[in-house]
């Protein structure tokens, strides 16, 4: 332990614990049940001190074939088992009981054995001391003896992780070193690459780089021993079908030229820690969840882009374990069998290490034995495209058939290939590194899935395109995309959609057709309320009949005072939850069901939930049912209906001119300017910016000098420098170096923007260099329309924050205030050369607000400024907070709405509520 612990008499967690039991004894509640929610949530508070987290009620090999189920067991950040805690009654004769748990096989390493009264405890199998719960020194000591024992077959473990992220970098640089000179200089390492490389190609990216597959090699390098030693598997190398494509290089990487073994001496060490503490773990599953772990580390530490691009973030047990018995639950209440079926054919489409598919047999195993075998040989598939979690995947997979049928199968259901990549490859064969693993490609292709259930990966892309990590472009499935879930959306910004796992579930959609069966995925759940979804969620509910949703929550973005370490299951900052999608054509409606643990619930007490869950997840789950209005809003606001009755600030059918479109107060608006590369073409003095775009353009255009002389015999990207910091390479700036387009400089690009509240910034407003303009071209298209225009900034659709509005006289960023955006609503439009200036307040508005208030010298400015005063009018943004995220404004009349006069309230606007006419002075 890096760090010890120490516990206080009058800690928190034990003063809380107290007054806990003396509020079960005033209920005459002594029993097991009643006393040991005192301590579970003692223990539960003082396990944090250590980063622990408890598991209630795990099963696990016991003595002579047995299963045991302490009632806690305590896992570490490396889902290494640290302590286990087993609580009786007090009535109980504890001696008694803890001879019968011990001869049971209870592990002796740390554990608590408690009834109430007095605590036992063991370490290292020897007996340390009993301590009387009355006592708080007591109990303080016993947590300071619990929480700081050390196994010492873990000892230095933790050490030796945090001491690699900071080798193995170095270490894999100097593999890579060796692999790009073998490039050079070996033939026979050239022919080996050559074909790997095309293997590679045709698995998992036609376009896959060098660079990825040397990366590959790295990694099987660095880490192809713990598979053998981890997993005592020494034939690893050979029997894996894949591993053994691998080795062929590197047979030919090393020949003569590298020794494995001395090279990676330097992580002996490393090595030795990571066996040491494997040996301490006797089941296998937490074994698993361990080496899980070890594995997201060395993503995180190793190659952060693969990492951020594949959601390496390995899934909590407890929310497997609920999920495949959520789908076995399914199937019978829908279908009338379960896993066991005949029919049921299963696919885990981004396996991972392969835990779905462990708990799946061993489900298997528990309820229908005699089914066992026969799914495992033709009813289970799992794709993975990662090359080591797919190594983890099949040890851990067929590990897992071993221990339930007592005998060895290769589970021929894997396959090494990217998901997303074979449906783009739907009318033939493509290469799979070796004829085994091809012949696996097509009988999963042609397999008539039922079930797919799985952690698909969740990331919006890269936020730099300097960073050359975009995610993987998939032509048939991005095209699904465009004509379902993209083409229904009212959103303006749909750039949300391009997560990967919003192409799995359009993937999941389509690879079950017309098929009944049942998608399981948890997952990023952005997709249940943010406007960018609303597509989405108008197909899923037309492609299944049933769905439920376990909204875990943990969104740090929207909620600050989270953290996510400590309230998201997953520790990131997204939200996550758990969707189960039914298709049932015997249904003859569709419904949805959603379920929102408590907002203020750490991590802990979801997975508890989620365990507790498991035995019967639609039974013990307090589900609610939603019924989604037209726009396909499945969560709908509280006074929905008032806010629709008021007039939109603008639409974006009504900005296109449809037909039949919902009269707007402004016809056009526009989002804030989208740089891309801020730091490059805003300043607070002008000649600055000047200067910083004399240098951009000038190494710009000599990348297009050098694209003119070579033309079509090199790839442009060849010539993006991304490690020059004085130019940003975006999307449209590698578009226009394709066409070999040059920049000029000009003095008329240099303007004024408003950059953050009342910050006024020189802005090049080069549409060349500015990523998007929108239409402020056609709001601020000259200095001279500054002087007479304004716009009123409002948040975008589905903006995290809280609601605000701002005017501007100049032209604003996209990010005033909110990292969602604004939308901007101008008084003036003009053409772009800063003619034909016309009013943008619409005369239909203007003839309501004359009508409502009955006077006929209302103008168009007394209405632009009213519009401003009601956006900041308290009553209004309490009343439609939840309005605002999903639409945008809408203006009601004062003071006959709800919300009664309007007052400036401090806010500086004058309250028209006693005037005959709403005009501002």
């Amino acid at each position: 332990m890096l760090h010890a612990i120490h516990i206080k008499p009058m800690h928190k967690a034990i003063t809380a614990f107290y007054a806990r039991r003396d509020e079960i004894a005033a209920q005459g509640a002594t029993n097991e049940m009643g006393v040991r929610d005192a301590f579970n949530d003692l223990l539960q508070a003082l396990a944090r001190e250590a980063k622990w987290t408890m598991v209630p009620e795990q099963t696990m090999a016991g003595a002579k074939g047995s299963h045991i189920r302490p009632d806690g067991t305590l896992y570490d950040a490396f889902r290494i088992p640290r302590g286990y805690w087993e609580s009786k009654d007090e009535g109980d004769d504890l001696e008694a009981e803890i001879a019968r748990k011990i001869a049971k096989g209870y592990p002796l390493t740390n554990i608590i054995f408690e009834n109430g009264d007095r605590a036992v405890l063991y370490q290292s199998r020897k007996r340390q001391g009993e301590y009387p719960l009355k006592d708080p020194n007591q109990v303080a000591l016993l947590f300071e003896m619990y929480l700081n024992h050390e196994d010492p077959a873990i000892e230095g473990f933790e050490q030796a992780v945090t001491h690699f992220k900071d080798e193995t970098p170095a270490l894999a640089l100097g593999l890579l070193g060796l692999i790009k000179e073998a490039h050079r200089s070996n033939s026979r390492f050239q022919d080996a690459f050559a074909a790997f490389h095309e293997l590679c190609r045709g698995a998992l990216d036609p376009k896959l780089s060098t660079d990825a597959v040397d990366d590959m090699l790295v990694q099987h390098l660095l880490t192809e021993r713990l598979m053998r030693t981890v997993f005592g598997n020494t034939e690893f190398r050979s029997q894996n079908v894949i591993a053994a494509e691998v080795e062929k290089v590197i047979g030919a990487l090393i020949a003569g030229h590298f020794n494995r073994e001395a090279y990676l001496g330097k992580l002996n060490g490393f090595y030795a820690a990571i066996e040491s503490a494997a040996a301490s773990i006797t089941d296998f599953h937490d074994k698993q969840g361990f080496i899980s772990t070890v594995y997201e580390r060395f993503f995180q530490g190793y190659s952060v882009k693969v990492a951020d691009t594949h959601g390496i973030v390995y899934t909590p047990q407890p929310i497997v374990a609920f999920m495949v018995s959520a789908v076995d639950d399914a199937l019978r209440r829908e279908f009338g069998y379960g896993i066991d079926g005949p029919d049921v054919v299963t696919i885990d489409p981004c396996t991972g290490t392969g835990s779905f598919i462990v708990h799946l047999l061993q489900r298997l195993a528990q309820t229908h034995p005699e089914a066992l075998k026969d799914a495992y040989r033709q009813r289970l598939f799992a794709n993975e495209v990662l090359l080591m979690p797919y190594y983890v995947a099949s040890l851990n997979i067929e590990h897992a058939f071993y221990e339930l049928a007592g005998q060895y199968a290769p589970f021929e259901g894997l396959v090494l290939a990217d998901t997303l990549g074979l449906a783009e490859h739907a009318g033939g064969q493509i290469g799979m590194f070796s004829e085994e693993n091809a012949e696996r490609v097509e009988r999963e292709k042609g397999a008539p899935i039922t079930v797919i259930i799985g952690n698909p990966p969740y990331n919006v892309g890269q936020a730099n395109e300097n960073d050359n990590n975009q995610n993987r472009a998939y032509v048939v499935l991005d095209d699904r995309l465009r004509k379902t879930y993209v083409r229904d959306s009212a959103a303006t910004l749909r750039n949300k959609l391009s997560d990967p796992y919003v192409k799995f579930f359009r993937w999941a959609t389509d690879r079950l057709g017309d098929r009944n069966g049942i998608v399981c995925y948890v997952s990023n759940n952005s997709f249940v309320d943010q406007i960018a979804f609303d597509g989405m969620r108008k197909h899923l509910l037309q492609d299944f009949t049933r769905i439920y949703h376990i909204d875990l929550h943990g969104d740090v973005r929207h909620n600050p005072k989270l953290s996510g370490t400590t309230h998201n299951v997953f520790g990131i900052q997204i939200g996550v939850g758990i969707t189960i999608a039914v298709k049932n054509h015997q249904h003859s409606d569709h419904r949805l069901f959603y379920y929102r643990v408590p907002e203020d619930w750490r991590k802990e007490q979801k997975l508890a939930l989620l365990a507790e869950s498991a035995a019967a997840p639609f039974d013990s789950i307090l589900w609610e049912e939603l019924t989604p209005d037209a726009k396909h809003t499945w969560r709908v606001p509280e006074n929905a209906g008032e806010f629709a009755a008021y007039l939109p600030m603008g639409s974006k059918s009504a900005k296109l001119g449809r037909t039949g479109a919902e009269e707007t107060l402004f016809d056009l608006f526009s989002l804030g300017v989208a740089t891309n590369r801020d730091s490059h073409v805003y300043g607070f003095e002008r000649s600055e910016v000047e200067k910083r775009a004399e240098t951009f353009i000038e190494i710009y255009n000599a990348a297009v000098d050098k694209r003119k002389r070579l033309g079509n015999k090199i790839d442009p990207q060849v010539l993006v420098d991304t490690s020059d910091l004085r130019i940003k390479w975006t999307r449209q700036l590698k578009a226009s170096l394709t066409k070999a387009e040059y920049s000029e400089l000009s003095a008329r690009h240099l303007r004024i923007g408003c950059y953050r509240p009342f910050t006024k910034k020189h802005l090049y407003f080069d549409d060349f260099w500015i990523e998007e303009r929108y239409q402020q071209h056609r709001i601020f298209p000259t200095p001279a329309s500054e002087h007479e225009n304004q716009v009123i900034c409002v948040p975008s659709l589905g903006h995290r924050g809280a609601f605000a509005a701002l005017a501007a006289n100049v032209i604003p960023n996209l990010t005033i205030t909110s990292i969602d955006g604004f939308q901007c609503f101008p008084f003036y439009v003009y053409d772009e050369d800063g003619g034909n200036r016309r009013e943008n307040i619409t005369d239909p508005a203007l003839a309501r607000f004359r009508a409502h208030y009955g006077d006929e010298t209302i103008s168009k400015w007394d209405i632009f400024h009213y519009v401003y005063a009601m956006l900041h009018h308290p009553g209004y943004r309490e009343r439609y907070a939840g309005n605002l995220k999903r639409e945008l404004p809408r203006i009601p009349f004062v003071p006959t709405s709800p919300l009664g006069p309007l007052s400036a309230r401090g806010e500086g606007m004058q309250s028209v509520s006693d005037s005959p006419s709403p005009r501002a002075e």
